[in-house]
């Protein structure tokens, strides 16, 4: 039962800090850019109480974790932002939506910075934030690339809708609603179906995961500095 909660801590403190970053970074941004939604609802903190989405938080990651599918995700509460009581609506809604992933790339970059002086955490706490500090590395790589994904309403794809031309961003906004779907099917049910029939269309495999690996390369560069 301690390594059944220890191999949960290690996973499960990473994406608390991952995720709470994230969502706070977002609202932040969308505060200080003239949308105070979030600020107004107590978003603007780094109190990951106030992002958490008990499915997407909580029972998500602790179902994939605990079924050894070798894959960690999760997702926060969205932040709400009405994009036009931003300064600039079209401008900064890019700014608030690269916000998200910007922050898990920070996170990244310090984690694999402090990996330099782990010999210096002592005892038997030594493994235990190793093992944090790698874990933290891999998610925020993975949520960067994947909220960047040109989906809405993901990152990348709020993105999108906001650099593209209007005839390209319209019909690509007003596939929001049906987004999420969109995901599901291309991450999990396409690629179930395809082992079925004996074909490897791992989309999260071709798409997602080769960018990561470049961030983990970088990050292992990082971690080697001194």
């Amino acid at each position: 039962m301690s390594e059944i909660m220890v191999n949960i801590s290690v996973w499960a403190l990473p994406l608390l800090f991952a995720i709470t970053l994230h969502e706070a970074a977002h609202a932040w941004t969308a505060w200080k850019l003239g949308d105070n939604t979030a600020k107004m609802l107590g978003r603007v903190t780094f109190n990951p109480i106030s992002h958490i989405d008990p499915f997407g938080t909580v029972i998500l990651p602790l179902i994939l974790l605990l079924s050894g599918s070798g894959f960690m995700f999760g997702y926060a509460k969205p932040v709400p932002v009405q994009f036009n009581r931003l300064n600039n609506p079209r401008r900064d809604s890019v700014l608030v939506a690269l916000a998200g992933p910007g922050a898990n790339i920070f996170l990244l970059v310090m984690s694999a910075i402090f990996l330099n002086f782990i010999e210096y955490v002592p005892g038997i706490a030594n493994e235990w934030v190793g093992q944090n500090l790698v874990n933290m590395i891999i998610i925020n790589a993975i949520l960067a690339v994947f909220n960047m994904l040109p989906i809405p309403p993901l990152d990348g794809g709020r993105v999108a809708v906001g650099v593209l031309p209007y005839p390209l961003s319209r019909p690509l906004a007003r596939l929001e609603p049906y987004g999420m779907l969109i995901i599901i099917m291309a991450l999990f049910i396409i690629p179930v179906g395809g082992r079925y029939l004996g074909l490897n269309i791992n989309i999260f495999q071709y798409i997602v995961m080769p960018p990561v690996q470049i961030m983990l390369e970088w990050a292992q560069g990082l971690a080697n500095l001194f």
